[in-house]
């Protein structure tokens, strides 16, 4: 029924009455016929700004660095660059011929047209109208080349095509990425071969066919997950020279740009003003860059390109990648448009890992901190699957990859026992996976749980010694580390011994001179005799493991250090030395007395060793 103002209304006796009294509805409110542009999140993700131009203003009055990043022969882009140079993999690399980087990519000559004749004219393609941040349906390839060939000041819209995954495609046999992103991707090393295949699902993010054209601009944005990119510039006709403006990402970057991102400060408010330093890179023809985890970049494109490039995650620095899939989740990016599979993939990249640790091989600390990153992760997937809500129980369990993992819980947390200890860490409380927050007290100055409301002792944290592995205390479930067959504490060692030593004079000289102190040292120029008291306790365990014995044996050394109260100018003999104690305290027994046969006997002994000399805690 409609509303009453909408129309003269007369009851039916009226009519009857008067029949030239009729019923006049109003008119409807006129609606504008224009289609409206809908938001495009693949562009709000990457945040490509509405007016293009208005931010290569902005970029004429910023302070914009020019880049000191490293050109790179290909031959030297590989593993034992990476293995071998510590900042490797950390800042973007230009190398500027392609020769060596075991790449293959189309012939200099290839162009637009040729990507839609190959593909296929009718393949439909995701066209993006800068000008209105909004995705334009009803494109093909065959439409955007027709719309790409024409003169720049013919075309009615600056448009871009920045996601044209061309894998499975006949495309895709002409272009390989270089070998080093080969070597490194988890979706080449860790996803299974068998189900890579046509029609199956798995992330298809390593071939993408980039088509701009001239004054694009693809605002500030960090690539999802924090994938690293490759990105080569096609030689030849109609090539293009994109200029690169990255961003660092230091923990402050990268909270500045959660702040930005997807907000109206997007919009308003230039990056660069919130940040260290923006530095610019110039990209020419036949160019290829790499770019690092997490570094945040826009691009402007001065005139028409073409460009192949495409994301891969790897083993380097996994706590960055985690740290942008946090970013993403908290500035609420659609799903849909975050790294496909991403968690699936994290599995399967644990479930080879945790093969090749049991099986002893060895990795270098880069990758074993970026394994540990990892386990955090899968074990906070774990206990969303243990003590989460009913969707998120069931998210968790939708992720991992039954066709390899029969037992998640195990897999997570005894992977993380076994990184733990090839990287040489001793901990194996989930309450360490936790950031670390500031310690409460109570009254009594001891640090208090849950903000001081007392909790009941889980039955593993009540259990006693012979709970003990070769870690430590087990405080996680469904994992037992394998315990020490033997464990014998051996005689504990007692000596004493006269050296010549520097007495410290400050604490700063403490720990510079006696924390390197080399137990072999006989004496120093200048120093006092100091007796050094030395007790050593040795532990050895072992047991049994697949073809052989391990054992460890763990020594610790207590040391006691006494200056006697000598003058500088004394000159100190080694061997047996008497020694001018000041205020004729009695001469100190070198020797530790074998026996005290009573009380009276002991203190005395000590009042006579308290006043003849000076201990470690420097009372001198």
């Amino acid at each position: 029924m409609r509303r009453t103002h909408d129309y003269h209304r007369y009851c039916k006796s009226c009519v009857l009455e008067k029949p030239s009294r009729t019923i006049t509805f109003k008119p409807p409110a006129r609606k504008s016929t224009r289609k409206r542009a809908q938001p495009d999140y693949v562009n709000l993700n990457a945040g490509v700004e509405a007016d293009p131009s208005r931010w290569l203003r902005v970029i004429q009055s910023k302070p914009i660095k020019d880049d000191e990043f490293r050109r790179m022969n290909g031959s030297d882009v590989g593993l034992e660059w990476l293995e071998n140079d510590e900042n490797a993999m950390k800042e973007p690399i230009v190398i500027e011929n392609p020769e060596g980087l075991g790449m293959k990519m189309p012939d200099t000559n290839f162009t637009v047209s040729d990507v839609a004749d190959i593909v296929g004219h009718e393949t439909p393609v995701e066209v993006i109208d800068v000008a209105t941040q909004s995705n334009t349906p009803g494109w093909t390839l065959g439409k955007w080349t027709e719309y790409y060939n024409k003169e720049p000041s013919t075309r009615d819209k600056v448009r871009n095509v920045i996601s044209l995954e061309i894998s499975g495609t006949l495309l895709a046999d002409r272009v390989l990425p270089p070998r080093l992103v080969r070597e490194l991707d988890w979706v080449d090393k860790f996803w299974p071969s068998t189900r890579r295949g046509k029609g199956q699902a798995y992330p298809k993010v390593q071939l993408y066919c980039l088509m701009g054209v001239a004054s694009a601009w693809t605002d500030w944005h960090v690539d999802f997950a924090g994938s690293s990119v490759y990105y080569h510039i096609l030689r030849g006709c109609k090539a293009g020279i994109p200029v690169f403006y990255f961003i660092r990402p230091t923990p402050a970057n990268l909270a500045a740009y959660e702040r930005w991102s997807g907000t109206e400060l997007q919009s308003s408010i230039w990056l660069g003003d919130m940040v260290d330093e923006v530095v610019k890179v110039t990209l020419y023809p036949g160019n290829t860059m790499i770019i690092p985890t997490g570094w945040i970049h826009a691009v402007h494109t001065p005139v028409d390109s073409l460009v192949f490039g495409g994301n891969f995650l790897h083993s380097y620095n996994v706590a960055t990648q985690l740290k942008v899939i946090e970013i993403e989740k908290t500035t609420r990016v659609p799903k849909k448009f975050r790294f496909p599979y991403f968690t699936k993939l994290c599995w399967y990249v644990a479930d080879k890992y945790f093969r090749d640790i049991k099986a002893k091989e060895e990795f270098s600390p880069r990758v074993l901190e970026s394994l540990v990153a990892l386990c955090s992760y899968l074990v906070s997937e774990v206990r969303a699957m243990e003590r989460g809500s009913e969707a998120a129980k069931r998210d968790a369990k939708e992720h991992v990859p039954t066709d390899r993992i029969k037992d998640a819980p195990a897999l997570a947390r005894e992977l993380r026992w076994r990184v733990r200890l090839a990287a040489g860490t001793t901990s194996d409380d989930e309450g360490n996976e936790r950031p670390l927050k500031k310690a409460l007290t109570n009254g009594n100055g001891s640090a208090s749980v849950n903000g001081g409301v007392k909790r009941k002792r889980s039955p593993i944290e009540m259990q006693g010694p012979e709970t003990e592995t070769s870690l430590g205390r087990v405080q996680f479930r469904n994992f037992q580390p394998k315990g020490w067959d033997v464990v014998e504490d051996l005689p504990k060692e007692e000596e004493t011994a006269t050296v010549q030593a520097v007495y410290p004079e400050e604490v700063v000289g403490l720990q510079q001179r006696w924390v390197k102190w080399d137990d072999e040292t006989s004496g120093e120029d200048g120093g006092r005799q100091a007796l050094v008291e030395r007790k050593r306790e040795i532990t050895v365990r072992a047991r049994k493991i697949d073809g052989g014995l391990e054992r460890q044996r763990i020594e610790r050394v207590f040391e006691k250090w006494e200056w006697s109260r000598v003058s500088d100018e004394e000159s100190v003999e080694k061997g047996d030395v008497e020694m001018k104690l000041e205020d004729d305290v009695p001469p100190r027994q070198t020797d530790i007395e074998p026996h005290i046969d009573n009380q009276k006997d002991e203190e005395a002994a000590k009042e006579s060793q308290e006043g003849a000399t000076d201990g470690m805690e420097l009372v001198g």
